[in-house]
C-alpha cells in the first residue's frame, strides 16, 4: 500500500488565467493624483523661493537661482521675532504638554486610587461638552494672561486626548513590573521615571510631535488672546500678514518680495519635513498601540 502511494502521482493542476482586478489600478491611480495635489504646490513654492527673478507662473527650475530670499528672513528682525517666539513656544509647550500627559496617564492607571474612575469620567467629559470660545476667553481674562505668551503656552498643553492615549500605553505595560519595582523597594514615582517613561519611547515621540506640529502652527490661540500687543505674534501669525500683502518684509541681496514671501512659507513648514521621516515609526507604533487596548 505505500509503495502504491508513493508511486501513485497527483493530477496536474491546471494554471487558470489571472483575474485582473480595477481596484488595485484605480487606488493607485487616486494616490498618485493625491501625492501630485500635494507635491506640485509644494515644488513650485520651493522653486519661487529660490528664484530672484520677479515674473509668476509655474516653472520647474529657478532662472536664477540664489538664496536671497532665505536671507531676507533670517536677517530681518521683523521676521526673526517672531519665528525665535515660534522655536520657544513650541519647546517649551512640547515638554509641558508631555509632562501632563504622562503624570495625568500615571495616576489614572493607580488602580487603588480612591475616584479613579470618576476623575477619567470628568476628562472625557470635557472631550464631549466644552465650555467654548467665550468663556474659555473670559476665564484666560480674569487670570491676566491674555496678551501674554503664557496663553498660547498653557492653553494646548492640556490635551485630553494624547493623555487617554498615554493613559491606554501605560496600561499595556505588565503590572508584574510594577509589582517586582515595588518589592525591590520602588516608589510610585522610582517606578515613574526608572520604568514606565523608558518602555514609553514611542508613544513620547508620537504624542510629542502631536504637541510640537499644534504649537507651531497655531494660529487660532493667538488670534484670540493675543489682541493689543502684535510684538507677541508667532511666525504663522506674520507669514499670514505676509500672504495677505498687509505686511510685506524688506527684502534685501536682489530678492523680489514674491520671493521672500515663499522663502518664509518653507522656512514654516520645512522642520517637521524634517523631523518627521525620523520619527515617523514611533509615530505610527504609538498610535496603534495607544488607540486599540484589548
Amino acid at each position: 500500500m505505500q509503495a502504491t502511494a508513493k508511486e501513485a502521482k497527483l493530477p496536474p493542476v491546471k494554471k487558470g488565467k489571472k483575474n485582473f482586478s480595477v481596484f488595485p489600478f484605480v487606488n493607485g491611480l487616486f494616490f498618485l493624483l493625491f501625492c501630485l495635489f500635494i507635491l506640485v504646490p509644494l515644488w513650485k513654492v520651493l522653486v519661487d523661493s529660490l528664484d530672484l527673478t520677479t515674473g509668476y507662473g509655474m516653472k520647474l527650475w529657478p532662472e536664477n537661482f540664489g538664496l536671497a530670499g532665505y536671507q531676507s528672513v533670517f536677517s530681518n528682525p521683523t521676521l526673526l521675532r517672531p519665528l525665535m517666539i515660534s522655536v520657544v513656544t513650541t519647546v517649551a509647550g512640547t515638554f509641558l504638554g508631555l509632562f501632563l500627559s504622562t503624570v495625568g496617564a500615571y495616576v489614572l492607571i493607580q488602580w487603588d486610587m480612591p475616584g479613579r474612575n470618576f476623575f477619567a469620567g470628568i476628562m472625557l467629559f470635557t472631550m464631549i461638552f466644552q465650555g467654548g470660545m467665550i468663556p474659555t476667553y473670559l476665564v484666560m481674562k480674569s487670570l491676566h494672561l491674555t496678551n501674554t505668551l503664557w496663553v498660547v503656552i498653557l492653553m494646548p498643553a492640556i490635551n485630553i486626548y494624547n493623555l487617554v492615549l498615554m493613559r491606554n500605553f501605560f496600561e499595556g505595560i505588565p503590572t508584574s513590573l510594577f509589582e517586582s519595582a515595588t518589592l525591590d523597594g520602588c516608589s510610585p514615582i522610582q517606578i515613574f521615571y526608572k520604568i514606565v517613561l523608558p518602555l514609553s519611547k514611542a508613544a513620547l515621540a508620537s504624542i510629542g510631535l502631536m504637541f510640537a506640529v499644534s504649537y507651531w502652527n497655531d494660529y487660532t490661540n493667538y488670534k484670540l488672546y493675543i489682541t493689543t500687543d502684535q510684538s507677541l505674534y508667532n511666525f504663522q501669525m506674520k507669514l499670514r500678514s505676509i500672504i495677505m500683502g498687509s505686511d510685506l518684509p524688506a527684502a534685501n541681496g536682489g530678492a523680489a518680495e514674491n520671493t521672500v514671501t515663499n522663502a518664509a512659507v518653507i522656512v514654516a513648514i520645512l522642520p517637521f519635513m524634517i523631523l518627521y521621516p525620523f520619527l515617523q515609526k514611533y509615530f505610527v507604533k504609538g498610535i496603534n498601540i495607544g488607540a486599540v487596548k484589548e
